[in-house]
């Protein structure tokens, strides 16, 4: 389980006041995902509240599946989302629970309100429905089968049940008030026909419930104390009060809403997120650039990192858009404390030390950790040729440049001083080769002549080198709010993924799924769950080792 300090907030005064005042004596809590894409960091903040509360006040959280739309529907989604909130730190009692475990009592408390004359058959057409519903300034219009009688209704709903309607041709609709202010309760739809398996109850059904009348039910048939929900169900709560109070049930939970997750330079709508993978824009829900859990765990956030945000953005009712760099400061955080370093040059030029004698080799101690000496060291392999970024050698610079430079000295980290004496380039003017001289006496240490060698750069040794492949992430989108577009696509970032090759130290050889490492001077990466292996290294950036969005070094 999560162990994360309580952070206060409205709801939780909320639960205080009822747990002093005897209302409840536990707190029951649940978090109810549709099973119809893969989480996303929004869903995260909702499992952070919802079982961090239940953990906190030594309550109990229920796993319940909304699976009342058979048709987006998958058994592959339902898997992902018990992963991801495990992977999270959290877990349920027993087996998770279905809507779907509910839908003949859901589907009795249907005919109880057509008893009632609260609900009626309506065999309008959507577009019609729509027609009479009305706008925000206009009452809606009763529909001409309102006033159908209970018996009529009672035998066409057992007639829709027992499948003898096509798809769309009737539905259900609860008899609330057409000229009510809030459009949710202008007679909404609480049945449909839907010729369609199920991936729980199989072809059992053919008339499936709606969220609005199945989630308040199912809340109170399990008990729920607290059900929490995201500000765009504000004025669904009025429904969800009305189905509760129209029917013979004891329980009636308390609905709280509280802001969604807004993240910027990502979109959080599900249909988005679908068609971000169906038109192949990206390799599918677990893309590290993808704001879903499963994108951010490939990517090498670490499960502590996204409860730590969700902490820190806090529970408010007021909606905003979260800068990413607040997310990306959590793992970049944790990591500078955690990771163990190591070097790995991505874009590679070779270094020849002509006077380190040829054929011979060393190994170089350096510390896993500058700053934790229980990290242990390793053991690096040093010879005549090694490779460094292209970006660290330069023919010509000013005295800002604090790298390789013709006729100049660097040090190489944890090793020698160099100074570079030539070059060769290719047929189109880049730089191949470096030829350079060393120190045998600045191993680890200034040159004994006093002369002071400010910069410093990475390395690694080519014989010994790892062949690898580093995939260094951007945002996603060009724009903060990119949800906002028409056409979001036209938005998206053609950098939002560079791949380069490289190589890596050799104590990187078997390095484990999600392990982090710093490596000095470039980021925080990990190895890449499904394309990594010790033959062929992939490495994913998690996050930089600063935030140059904020410091305005952005492209």
């Amino acid at each position: 389980m999560a162990a994360d300090a309580p952070r206060s907030n409205f709801i939780r005064h909320i639960i205080d006041a009822d747990l002093a005042s005897g209302k409840h004596q536990q707190v029951h809590t649940r978090f109810p995902p549709e099973p119809n894409g893969f989480l996303h960091i929004g869903h995260a903040k909702s499992i952070v509240l919802n079982f961090g509360i239940a953990e906190d006040y030594q309550g109990t959280c229920n796993l319940r599946f909304d699976d009342t739309n058979p048709l987006k529907e998958k058994v592959d989604f339902v898997n992902s989302i018990q992963e991801d909130v495990r992977w999270l730190g959290y877990d349920w009692e027993g087996k998770p629970k279905y809507s779907s475990d509910y839908f003949d009592r859901l589907h009795g408390y249907a005919v109880e309100l057509i008893e009632k004359g609260l609900a009626y058959a309506d065999f309008s057409t959507q577009e019609k429905m729509r027609e009479m519903r009305g706008t925000l300034k206009e009452p809606g219009v009763n529909s001409p089968y309102r006033d159908t009688s209970v018996a009529e209704n009672l035998q066409i709903f057992a007639d829709m049940t027992a499948g003898k309607y096509k798809d769309g041709e009737v539905c259900l609709r609860a008899k609330i008030d057409m000229a009510s202010p809030f459009m949710v309760l202008r007679d909404p739809v609480i049945y449909r026909v839907r010729f369609v398996h199920h991936h729980q109850t199989g072809d059992k059904w053919c008339v499936y419930p709606m969220y609005d009348f199945t989630h308040c039910i199912s809340d109170a048939i399990e008990g729920i104390t607290h059900s929490l929900c995201t500000l765009e169900f504000q004025d669904n709560r009025r429904l969800y009060d009305w189905v509760l109070d129209n029917i013979s049930i004891d329980c009636h939970p308390q609905q709280i809403e509280f802001s969604r997750l807004n993240l910027q330079y990502t979109v959080m709508s599900k249909r988005k997120l679908h068609l971000l993978v169906e038109e192949g824009k990206v390799s599918g829900w677990d893309d590290p650039r993808m704001p879903t859990i499963a994108g951010m765990r490939r990517r090498g956030y670490t499960p502590s990192s996204v409860r730590e945000f969700c902490h820190r953005i806090g529970v408010t009712k007021m909606d905003n858009q979260v800068e990413m760099s607040m997310l990306e400061a959590c793992i970049r955080d944790e990591l500078n404390h955690q990771a163990p370093r190591a070097m790995a040059v991505i874009d590679p030029i070779k270094i020849v030390i002509e006077n380190y004698p040829d054929g011979e080799s060393e190994t170089i101690a350096a510390p896993n950790h500058p700053n934790d000496e229980s990290m242990g060291v390793r053991e690096l392999p040093f010879s005549r040729e090694i490779y460094i970024e292209a970006e660290d050698f330069r023919e010509e610079a000013n005295k800002k440049y604090k790298r390789l430079v013709l006729g100049k000295e660097v040090r190489l980290r944890n090793a020698y001083v160099i100074k570079a004496e030539r070059c060769d380039k290719d047929a189109e003017g880049n730089v191949t080769t470096v030829y350079c001289t060393y120190d045998a006496d600045t191993l680890g240490k200034d040159p004994a002549d006093g002369r002071k060698v400010k910069g410093v750069i990475h390395w690694v040794a080519a014989a010994t080198a790892l062949p690898a492949e580093f995939r260094l992430y951007d945002r996603l989108f060009q724009v903060p709010n990119p949800g906002a577009e028409e056409d979001f696509f036209s938005t998206l970032n053609p950098q939002s993924l560079v791949v380069r090759h490289g190589y890596a130290e050799p104590s990187l050889q078997h390095i484990q799924v999600e392990q982090a490492y710093q490596f000095e001077r470039i980021g925080y990466f990990c190895a890449d769950s499904k394309d990594s292996s010790a033959t062929a290294l992939v490495f994913n950036q998690t996050v930089g080792l600063r935030d140059v969005w904020s410091e305005g070094d952005a492209n």
